[in-house]
């Protein structure tokens, strides 16, 4: 029978130990090499007195991370140095705030937004390039170049840009053959793009100028850049908020904070309000524009009420204060509220944009002042 032990399987005479004659033998085995040896002792042999042990050697194990590591993230908030650097964080976003506020003309909301139109088209950039890709990688196409809803949206765009207050913008249209879709929107730097079913909502060139213009009005306000200037500066004030609470404990807060929704609440309290207040802001905008471009602006209630339905048939309907956008009905009382004056700009236009009111609101913004069309 082969010996259950590895040591004892024959080696070599001259590799061997072996115990002078005449004298007992060890009560540990004889082993030949180092290896050997250690390779005994990590089984449970009876006759060792090395026996393995576990638990001795999880205590003698190196930890993942060190003890002087761990014990600076442990404290990290909690240091007179670090609780100073925190609350001069907080206090130069306080500050830079304050420094970058603005008057929004149409609407005297008071905003935030440090970003430059020049800035968010440069962070655009490769936007058209990805939508184009993911369109087309989810087995999409756009419509050719002599499409005639293409030539549409391409005509009313040609009317829209002189009034559109960024008329120096390149200039693209994108028609996205997708007829159960019915959206539209303008990417900062002037890429258009329009979902084909949008067109069969407004039904003609008015509404589709009311789309468009309303699209081209968040460049023109430059929502994109108070969006992302929220989200830059909501996430420097969270952070040193967790920073001054210390290392363990911040991490505790956050997540708790993530455990309650704390994400979400800011979202219903913050977010979403600044989103239906610039969709209000672009509403009047765009309708403007429109007028200004010689379009009738009564097509604009006539498209909404048009959304309306489509979305009551797709049972559509989310609560104004969890959405981004306000209800349709809320719209369509603001624009019928703004009618009269839409009318009136229409009648005065020269259809030639050489007094668009973007370039009002553009320069009203400027100088922090309001404007009325």
């Amino acid at each position: 029978m082969l010996s259950r032990y590895p040591f004892r399987a024959a080696r070599p005479a001259s590799r061997l130990f072996v115990a002078a004659a005449g004298t007992r033998a060890p009560a540990s085995c004889i082993v030949s090499t180092r290896a050997a040896r250690q390779r005994f002792l990590s089984t449970t042999h009876p006759c060792s007195k090395d026996v393995y042990d576990p638990r001795e050697r999880l205590r003698n194990a190196r930890p993942l991370v060190s003890h002087a590591a761990a014990d600076r993230f442990s404290n990290a908030g909690r240091s007179r140095n670090s609780k100073r650097f925190a609350v001069a964080c907080v206090a130069a976003a306080v500050i830079f705030y304050l420094c970058n506020s603005e008057v929004v003309p149409v609407s005297g909301r008071r905003r935030f937004n440090f970003f430059s139109d020049w800035y968010l088209q440069l962070y655009h950039r490769n936007e058209a390039k990805e939508i184009i890709h993911l369109v087309e990688a989810q087995g999409g196409r756009f419509l050719r170049e002599g499409d005639p809803r293409v030539l549409l949206v391409k005509h009313v765009m040609k009317r829209l840009i002189p009034v559109s207050g960024v008329p120096d913008y390149d200039w693209e249209v994108f028609v996205i053959d997708d007829p159960r879709t019915a959206n539209a929107f303008v990417i900062p730097g002037g890429k258009v793009f329009v979902h084909s079913g949008i067109l069969n909502v407004c039904g003609n060139e008015h509404a589709l100028a009311a789309v468009l213009g309303h699209e081209i009005a968040h460049n023109t306000a430059l929502h994109a850049g108070e969006r992302l200037s929220a989200a830059w500066v909501g996430n420097l004030m969270t952070g040193c908020v967790f920073l001054l609470a210390g290392g363990m404990p911040g991490v505790a807060l956050f997540g708790l904070w993530t455990a309650v929704g704390g994400f979400f609440l800011r979202d219903l309290l913050f977010y979403l309000p600044m989103g239906r207040h610039q969709e209000s802001e672009a509403d009047y905008l765009g309708l403007m524009m429109m007028a200004e471009a010689c379009y009738d602006p009564r097509y604009a209630l006539t498209f909404w009420q048009r959304m309306e339905a489509v979305q009551r048939q797709g049972g559509v309907d989310v609560p104004e204060m969890l959405s981004t956008h306000p209800s349709n009905e809320q719209r369509i009382a603001q624009i019928t509220q703004w009618m009269p004056r839409a009318l009136e700009k229409r009648a005065e236009s020269d259809c030639r944009g050489t007094t668009a009111f973007a370039n009002q609101f553009r320069s009203a913004m400027r100088r922090g002042v309001l404007v009325t069309a």
